[in-house]
């Protein structure tokens, strides 16, 4: 199953009343898939931006592509390049050994990148999560920004779980079995619903009105 816009609003609306309000008070979906550029790239670029605000994030990775013709990761090309040069252009100790683990696995076939499409979301999980810096919420967020996967729920996701507690008028932050309590609802198409409550919070306010 794909993303399908208007399929996933209408069984949300449907299914969910406080969802549906939530819904009419974003507005249209725009998520869309990011095609561009390989899986391996993207998980590259997933372990650079970790724990780092995104202008910091993104000057060291143009530099870290800037190592590599035409700013093309291959996980071969990753290896061979030497640690004094990751460092160069800002990487740590640690996200040097994480991306180099991720190029050394994809290399091996340990992680089966140009398969994943024909692997299910937990098959996915668990093969990217044997990789060192990637855990489960980052493999979630790969799945549904980058594979368009329609029915990714990121639970421990702190946006999530308070978007569900202003929506739902919790007095505490949602725990994660209550997230995916609440989001049983929303299958097959959690993904879609969890783009609407990142944008809910995006709003400031929190109110549905």
């Amino acid at each position: 199953m794909t993303l399908n816009h208007r399929a996933a609003l209408r069984h949300l609306s449907e299914a969910d009343p406080v969802l549906a309000r939530v819904i009419r008070r974003v507005g249209p979906c725009r998520l869309e898939p990011r095609r561009t550029g390989t899986h391996f790239e993207a998980l590259a670029r997933a372990i650079v931006y970790q724990q780092l605000s995104g202008k910091a994030a993104g000057t060291i990775h143009s530099r870290f592509l800037s190592l590599y013709p035409r700013r093309r990761l291959r996980p071969a090309a990753v290896l061979a390049t030497d640690d004094a040069a990751l460092r160069a252009v800002g990487l740590s100790r640690q996200k040097i050994g994480y991306v180099r683990d991720l190029a050394a696995k994809v290399d091996a076939n340990e992680v089966p990148l140009a398969r994943l499409d024909r692997l299910t979301d937990a098959e996915i999980i668990e093969r990217l999560t044997r990789v060192k810096g990637i855990g489960r919420w980052t493999v979630q967020m790969f799945l549904m920004f980058r594979l368009g996967r329609p029915d990714v729920l990121p639970e421990l996701d702190l946006g999530i779980q308070r978007g569900i507690q202003l929506a739902y008028g919790l007095d505490a932050l949602a725990t994660p079995r209550e997230v995916v309590r609440i989001g049983e609802a929303w299958a097959p198409w959690r993904t879609i619903a969890s783009w609407y409550l990142w944008r809910f919070l995006d709003n400031g306010d929190g109110q549905l009105g």
